[in-house]
């Protein structure tokens, strides 16, 4: 597996950023004093933007090449390997299916204030015009793969990347090798940069909170609760659905399962990383009965290649953004944002939450159509989604490693 340097996030500090901006931005208002704080605050907000949308696509390049290779050597590992990696692809497919079909009907049950709407959507993005199949076709296909990148058109380069990666497996080891040790590089330098700007985080979202707090109260903070409920939702059902793996297909008592899962989910909750739950994961599948050869060959394979939430929740995001700007969602841009999220679910794996939560909803975002500013502030908050993340990651791990197991008997 690829190395990759520890990037420190200050996501505490990010989300006191968000606090402090729109508290400055709130009871600022109608003093002289706000003309000379938003003279700072809106350009830094727009500078640590920009600089954030600079990173996004060779970042992801280099890390769904990256990840797609990582995978698919896994995959070759053997019969137990297979069966892990096919097991892992099957989960992400329908967590992030079924978030395409969840958001929406949560957005139209219990849709966002409409003031919330206007405070954080900002401008639509071609709302009302739904693009064809045979534009997304040309969309996925482009003349030539470098304006596509000079454009930023995610889709073709993530589906082009993916196609590389496998080609890849086609060619001689030593090129292959080399191949993958400059994407490595890419990733590896990438992730140091944006790692840079992320610590530049509460600088840039206390501009843009107080900016937005100046400019529409607290119709945004609506807004944001708003949304850390409905994605937390699709985290959720795919933590429950980590229940319904382990129950029906590892034949798992549900009240056993339950009880192994309470320590490793204490862990999950007080760390907010799957790495720090794998000793708690071993020791639950040893609890559930599970072979050791088993859960110390698929646990660590899981923690390495496979976050259950990751499809859901970043199409959540993806899909909430949506809403927010006005864009329109039809059932071919759901799909094509289903695929995109499977793949860079596979390029996110071992990164702090906000860091995956940047590198992971941009190109989903970006394939739908879907303006990316409103990220900015919704990664401020990302601490408090990023506890149903690891909760539903964790729970999934242990569930497929005992379906595993229970598919070698």
């Amino acid at each position: 597996m690829a190395k990759f340097p520890e990037i420190k996030v200050p996501a505490a500090l990010t989300f006191a950023g968000l606090v402090l901006g729109f508290a400055a931005g709130l009871m600022l208002q109608g003093t002289a004093l706000l003309d000379s704080v938003l003279a700072f605050a809106e350009p830094a907000g727009k500078l640590w933007l920009r600089a954030l949308q600079l990173t996004i696509l060779p970042l992801v390049i280099g890390l769904v090449y990256t990840g797609i290779s990582q995978t698919l050597a896994a995959a070759g590992g053997g019969k137990l390997a297979r069966r892990a990696v096919t097991l892992f692809f099957c989960v992400l497919l329908a967590t992030g299916t079924m978030a395409a079909l969840l958001v929406p009907a949560l957005l139209e049950l219990f849709p966002i204030p409409p003031r919330a709407v206007a405070a954080l959507g900002g401008a639509g993005a071609d709302a009302g015009k739904v693009p064809g199949f045979s534009e997304i076709l040309l969309a996925m296909m482009p003349d030539n793969i470098f304006a596509a990148a000079a454009s930023g058109a995610m889709l073709p380069l993530v589906l082009f990347v993916s196609v590389l990666a496998v080609a890849a497996t086609r060619i001689a080891e030593v090129p292959r090798r080399h191949l993958a040790v400059v994407f490595e590089g890419l990733a590896a330098a990438m992730m140091v940069v944006i790692g840079w700007v992320l610590m530049l985080a509460p600088i840039g979202v206390f501009g843009l909170a107080a900016a937005l707090a100046a400019s529409s109260g607290t119709d945004a903070i609506s807004a944001l609760a708003h949304y850390i409920l409905v994605v937390s939702a699709a985290g959720a059902v795919v933590m429950l659905g980590g229940y319904g793996i382990a129950v029906l297909i590892a034949r798992q008592p549900l009240g056993a399962f339950a009880r192994a899962m309470l320590p490793v989910q204490a862990v999950a909750l007080s760390t907010q990383s799957s790495l720090a739950c794998l000793p708690a994961m071993l020791a639950a599948t040893r609890r559930l009965g599970v072979r050791e050869a088993t859960a110390d060959f698929v646990l660590p394979l899981a923690v390495a290649i496979f976050r259950g939430t990751s499809p859901a929740m970043n199409m959540g995001v993806a899909i909430y953004a949506a809403y927010l700007t006005g864009t329109p969602l039809s059932p071919l841009v759901l799909a094509i944002g289903v695929v995109v999220a499977f793949l860079v679910s596979l390029s996110s794996v071992s990164l702090p939450g906000t860091l995956s939560f940047v590198i992971s909803v941009g190109p989903i975002a970006n394939a739908m159509g879907v303006p990316i500013a409103p990220l900015a502030l919704l990664v401020a908050v990302e601490i408090l989604p990023d506890l149903m993340r690891t909760l539903g990651n964790v729970t999934m791990d242990v569930a497929v490693t005992a379906a595993v197991d229970k598919g070698r008997e």
